[in-house]
């Protein structure tokens, strides 16, 4: 996916689990959507990092850096929710391009990918994205509501709320 793609679906994310946390629709859901939103826009953009330097699609594609950002806020207490923004990034990368992205780099050099994958430049690029921040909501939907240990109320306070 592009740039553009990679907001896009962070911004929508960013929308929709303002919504599932905080389903009111009231001034909290949009404090919600902003304290979810901007890590997350942050971390989708982050892996594209590399075109400056290193292997696109390599360098910081890969489960290592993935890891890191997870671990990262039990580590130092910050950056909370950019792990979603890079995780969001590699789903869009593998499954709607082409491509895909190598994530065993650098011990392993080749790049994973889905078949259901679109050239970045395609005029059917936007609606991949669409649908798979759909799929990526539904997948969200079905942890804060229907796992037990990752209920509606352990996904409110690990937002602060």
């Amino acid at each position: 996916m592009n740039k553009k793609g990679h907001v896009l679906n962070a911004a929508l994310l960013a929308i929709g689990l303002g919504y599932l946390l905080e389903p009111s629709g009231s001034e909290e859901t949009f404090r919600t959507i902003v304290a979810i939103g901007v890590p997350v826009v942050l971390g989708a953009l982050f892996p594209d990092v590399d075109t400056a330097f290193g292997r696109h699609r390599k360098t910081l594609h890969n489960l290592p850096i993935l890891v890191g950002f997870v671990a990262f806020p039990l580590v130092f207490d910050n950056l909370y929710y950019v792990w979603i923004g890079i995780l969001t990034h590699y789903v869009l990368d593998i499954a709607g391009s082409r491509r895909g992205i190598a994530l065993f780099y650098p011990v392993w050099k080749k790049e994973f990918g889905l078949p259901t994958g679109v050239p970045v430049v395609s005029k059917h690029a936007d609606l991949v994205t669409v649908l798979i921040t759909a799929a990526e909501l539904v997948i969200a939907a079905l942890i804060i509501y229907r796992v037990p240990q990752y209920g509606l109320e352990w996904a409110r306070a690990s937002v602060g709320l």
